[in-house]
């Protein structure tokens, strides 16, 4: 049913050439940031749209809507932000599609840059920047994030995908690949189906947003807990895959004292930062290796279920 307060389409002179597509779940304050910083850059005349779609947040959306009046506002009650882009798709009709994060904000040039890359189909991934939205020092949290989060040339280069807090693709290769799945890890599973099926996919580190870190433990802990999840049903949940997936948690567990040093010697931490991020490190390894082998023997439902 649809939300009575979801905003209809502008009626601009020009048919859309892009459409900017922004789901959100209970973060009003840093959607409005993202949508203050991108409404200066949108130009005249409904040559873009800007789509936020709710997962029916509890928080007013106020303060968001009286940003940019032009702004479409949908609600989509399944959960998930794959979910949510799949409507921020179906409701617009430019042949751009432009993915954003609620909690990202854009660099000054991002919209330009994305208007001026989209000129055949494919998929392009542009560079994450990370900042703290608390006073220094790092919290190990922060720490972890400064040195481990958002390495989109790696992701793109040699995995074949990027994350959807800065993505750019067309209709095109969207129809083709089919929407996102909720119930995979979303960005790498969309991506990885789209390249399989020949649409290249490129790193542009011009186009640029800013993403914050997650400032505590519960915030690091929620978001891999999350990830192990989908990472567990993208490699299949059949006994060889369970197998497979509980020698991975050793590898993961193994793996931690080898990132120490990535640790020891990241520029942008003091000393302190680095002991915090070296214990949040070794801590996040070992409950993920727990989650995975929990996973590996008794299974795990999807969190979306």
């Amino acid at each position: 049913m649809p939300d009575p307060h979801d905003t209809p389409p502008g009626t601009g002179a020009r048919a859309p050439r892009a459409a900017i597509i922004i789901p959100h779940f209970n973060d009003v304050t840093r959607l409005t940031k993202c949508l203050a910083a991108l409404a200066p850059q949108l130009p005249a005349g409904g040559v873009v749209e800007v789509v936020v779609v709710d997962n029916g947040s509890r928080e007013r959306l106020d303060p968001a809507r009286d940003v940019r009046p032009d702004v479409r506002f949908l609600t989509e009650p399944r959960r998930g932000a794959a979910a949510a882009r799949n409507t921020g798709v179906g409701a617009t009709t430019a042949p751009n599609l432009f993915f954003i994060d609620a909690d990202c904000v854009p660099g000054p040039d991002w919209l330009r840059t994305a208007l001026a890359l989209c000129g055949s189909d494919g998929i392009i991934g542009g560079r994450v920047d990370l900042f703290d939205e608390t006073p220094p020092p790092r919290s190990g949290a922060e720490a972890f994030e400064t040195v481990f989060a958002f390495p989109q040339k790696t992701y793109i280069t040699r995995k074949n995908f990027s994350v959807t807090a800065n993505l750019l693709t067309t209709r095109v290769v969207f129809d083709d690949t089919g929407p996102f799945d909720g119930t995979m890890v979303e960005d790498s599973d969309w991506c990885q189906r789209a390249v399989a099926r020949g649409w290249p996919i490129a790193y542009h580190p011009e186009l640029a947003v800013a993403h914050p870190t997650r400032n505590d433990w519960a915030a690091l802990r929620r978001k891999w807990r999350r990830t192990t999840a989908e990472n567990y049903f993208a490699g299949g949940t059949g006994a060889a895959a369970r197998v497979r997936w509980g020698f991975r948690a050793l590898a993961v567990l193994a793996s931690a004292p080898v990132h120490v040093p990535r640790v020891l010697r990241h520029p942008a931490l003091a000393k302190g930062e680095r002991i915090s991020c070296v214990i949040v490190l070794l801590k996040l390894r070992v409950l993920r290796a727990y989650w995975m082998l929990r996973q590996a023997l008794l299974g795990e439902r999807p969190l979306n279920s």
